[in-house]
């Protein structure tokens, strides 16, 4: 989305390994918005680069032969840039006193703990790393990081370090998480939770899932796991077959308790589109990847016609940067601001919409959001509001929309980092904040148990008053 060249204007993504660019997905992370019944806090939606892909051994003379000589050439000009940057050593921490059985492992894991220090040190955004003293967390947590005993204690450590930063869009996926995320596949009961009037509540059941088939519904209140009250943040793993008890109070506020053995479930991004009452569309797309974009540009060319459309995002953590700058040149029929990308220098990078192929779609519009708007979902929102093209309904947004690289350590896991901060077109910064609606919509436990959808039903409302 930038000003320059279409080569200039792909964005990179940085999740290399052994060579291969890593499918440019997010895993919903422990920080999001949106938690599901199993990990909790899922995964922010990344804003992440997606297009050029240099791997740390992309460069190295096997990796070269074959290649054009332009291709030499590039790899040539990235190895006399890198040679000047040197990276900042990460701490001594010794093995000392880590007992001989626990040697192999303790070294694993310093090597990965050596690598996410590092990376951070050098690549995050933000150069002064909220005021800490990153060594000095470094020396700690790298002695946490040696005695783990196993993949799931490394993680803890890391993230705990990670945590001051405070940042939406920086935390490591172990091993296990970085494949659910590459597969789309995880061992899960079936169903999304929300906070309503500061309680738990089923939102969504997932179709053919374990939760379903045992006859939760949402509305329900989400009391327990395993006896042990939900607080304001979760974060629950199941492995397949696990058959955890969860206590719920159902639509007439009767106790159920169901234990529904946990088994793999897809967590591709859906796509839903419904015609409504005066001929307004509905469409819900729950990523910006290249399938939700292509499916939205079908749509939007099919119903041109439409005096209307209603674009949710309320199940949106984000996506691709390249798939966020074409879904929104969809609505305009010029390139437009789509606000301004700022590294850790200060450099500040503008980026437009792409229009190659836009349905240029001239209707009205309404987005709905909620706090489980993320990301580059959060950035659409807020560059047609900016814009004047859309109105927005709902909820006040996640407030995450740093721009993150995927990085892969040594043991197979991931590092998200962020690498940019944001400012919408007219100069709001939204991380950590949110975007505020034009139209507020308070959600009610009784509307979920009834089924009611005020957001869509204000939407409707405003398409038929500004439609004529």
């Amino acid at each position: 989305m930038s000003k320059r060249s279409p080569v200039d204007q792909l964005f990179r993504d940085e999740s290399v390994r052994g060579g291969a660019r890593c499918p440019p997905r997010a895993e919903r992370k422990a920080c999001d918005p949106r938690p599901d019944e199993d990990s909790g806090w899922r995964a922010r939606g990344t804003f992440h680069l997606s297009v050029f892909s240099f791997s740390e051994r992309a460069c190295t003379p096997t990796a070269l032969i074959g290649r054009s000589r332009i291709g030499l050439a590039l790899c040539l000009a990235l190895a006399t840039l890198l040679a000047g940057c040197v990276s900042t050593p990460p701490p001594r921490i010794s093995l000392a006193a880590v007992p001989a059985e626990q040697a192999v492992r303790a070294g694993r894991n310093l090597a990965v703990f050596e690598r996410v220090w590092q990376l951070i040190a050098d690549r995050h955004y933000d150069a002064k790393l909220a005021g800490m003293d990153w060594r000095a967390a470094g020396e700690k947590s790298g002695a946490e990081a040696a005695a783990a005993p196993d993949e799931a204690a490394l993680y803890r450590v890391l993230n705990a370090m990670l945590a001051p930063l405070n940042d939406s869009h920086t935390h490591a996926l172990s091993p296990t998480r970085a494949v659910e995320r590459r597969t789309r596949l995880r061992a899960r009961t079936g169903f999304n939770m929300t906070r309503v009037e500061n309680r738990w509540v089923v939102s969504e059941v997932l179709p053919a899932s374990p939760a379903e088939e045992a006859g939760v519904k949402p509305g329900w209140i989400v009391v327990a796991r395993d006896g042990v009250p939900l607080g304001e943040r979760i974060d629950f793993r199941p492995k397949v077959g696990e058959a955890a008890a969860w206590d719920f109070l159902d639509e007439a506020n009767r106790p159920v308790r169901i234990s529904p053995p946990a088994k793999p479930l897809s967590t591709a991004p859906r796509q839903v589109v419904r015609v409504l009452d005066g001929g307004f569309v509905y469409l819900r797309f729950d990523e910006f990847n290249g399938t939700g974009r292509r499916w939205l540009s079908r749509e939007l060319k099919e119903h041109a016609a439409a005096p209307g459309v209603v674009i949710d995002l309320r199940q949106n953590p984000g996506g691709e940067t390249i798939s966020l700058g074409i879904t929104i040149g969809e609505f305009f029929d010029r390139s437009v601001d789509c606000g301004t990308f700022i590294s850790r220098g200060g450099s500040r990078s503008m980026k437009n919409s792409w229009q190659l192929g836009s349905a240029n779609y001239a209707g009205r519009v309404v987005v709905l959001v909620d706090s489980a708007t993320g990301s580059a979902a959060e950035i659409f929102a807020a560059v047609l509001q900016d814009h004047g093209r859309a109105t927005i309904v709902g909820r006040r947004t996640g407030g995450a929309v740093l721009a993150s690289w995927f990085y892969s350590l040594p043991d197979g896991g991931q590092l998200q980092l962020s690498r940019e901060d944001y400012l919408a077109p007219k100069g709001r910064r939204i991380e950590a904040v949110g975007l505020d609606p034009d139209v507020v919509v308070n959600r009610s436990l009784a509307d979920l148990r009834t089924g009611r959808d005020q957001d869509l039903e204000s939407a409707i409302r405003i398409l038929k008053s500004t439609v004529h």
